[in-house]
């Protein structure tokens, strides 16, 4: 199942796509579910996973489905004021790993002064993860993303993104992990001042469960670029092409370290615009991953 968060009529709503294109208000059912994070917690108490507990809120309360996907996410589009759409998690962090697939370690190398750093890291045992957002700096579906006014080289990283609870991987959702190419290569100690700043961070439009995603290594991730209602640029990759794929990234994040229920992890990209291309004011952002849906932002100078 895919599961939405919004704010309609200033209160907070979780919906699920049990059925294709059709969606249920989860929190209308059942009060107490008034976030995903509600929902994992009862799956943990219960032993079970999210869409057992929906099931069992749907089953107990049959009904048809409130609103189509396509009236949800044009009431929360640009212009339109009835829905805000959501994060699809309340992350109270984000981390994100690098260099895990080969044409972001040519890309690194590229525009490094460094360039051995990247082939090292791609190559060894112990993968670079790093810290990338707190909730309160995560951008929602149709929300701003920034680009810093002190780089002259800036680009979106469409990344397939897992959400943890009680340590494990529990969905997945779309991630774009914006980023200043010109900081991180002038030094990659500045990775930290390349990465994390206001606005660098968008998660949705959906969590998706591994259910309804099945192999996550084998999901297709489109990267569209629009200026000026044109199209800038488009990549496409597959997750296929990790080098290391989910289940090796969330082992090595939990080692020694404690992260909280709720936690996103973007698992880096393996589609970047050209050294050429740098992102401007005013561009539409679209990351579409297989079997989760379309995250969309609109560039703002931070």
């Amino acid at each position: 199942m895919r599961y939405y968060q919004y704010i309609q009529g200033g209160t907070r709503h979780v919906a699920v796509e049990a059925d294709p294109g059709q969606i249920r208000n989860l929190t209308a059912l059942n009060p107490r579910i008034a976030s995903t994070l509600d929902l994992l917690r009862a799956a943990s108490i219960t032993g079970s996973d999210i869409d057992s507990v929906t099931r069992g809120i749907l089953s107990a309360n049959p009904g048809p489905a409130t609103i189509s996907i396509e009236e949800l996410l044009d009431g929360a589009a640009p212009g339109k004021h009835g829905v805000t759409l959501l994060p699809p998690i309340d992350a109270p962090e984000v981390w994100a790993f690098g260099v895990t697939y080969m044409d972001s370690m040519r890309e690194r190398q590229a525009e490094s002064g460094s360039p051995d750093v990247y082939a090292k890291v791609y190559d060894a045992e112990r993968p670079e993860a790093f810290f990338k957002s707190t909730l309160d700096r995560l951008q929602s579906p149709f929300a701003e993303v920034g680009i810093r006014a002190d780089s002259e080289w800036n680009v979106p990283e469409p990344e397939l993104s897992f959400v943890t609870y009680d340590g494990k991987i529990v969905g997945y959702t779309c991630g774009n992990d914006m980023s200043s190419r010109t900081i991180e290569g002038e030094n990659p100690l500045y990775l930290p001042q390349a990465k994390v700043y206001d606005k660098s961070a968008a998660l949705g439009p959906a969590l998706a469960t591994p259910e309804t995603v099945g192999d996550p290594q084998k999901l297709g991730v489109t990267l569209v670029i629009e200026r000026d209602g044109n199209e800038a640029f488009k990549g496409e990759a597959n997750t296929s092409e990790m080098k290391r794929d989910c289940a090796y990234l969330v082992d090595w994040l939990v080692r020694h370290n404690s992260i909280p229920d709720g936690t996103s992890v973007m698992t880096g990209t393996g589609t970047i615009p050209p050294p050429e291309f740098t992102l401007a004011a005013g561009d539409v952002i679209h990351v579409t991953i297989e079997k989760i849906g379309t995250l969309t932002n609109t560039v703002v100078v931070v």
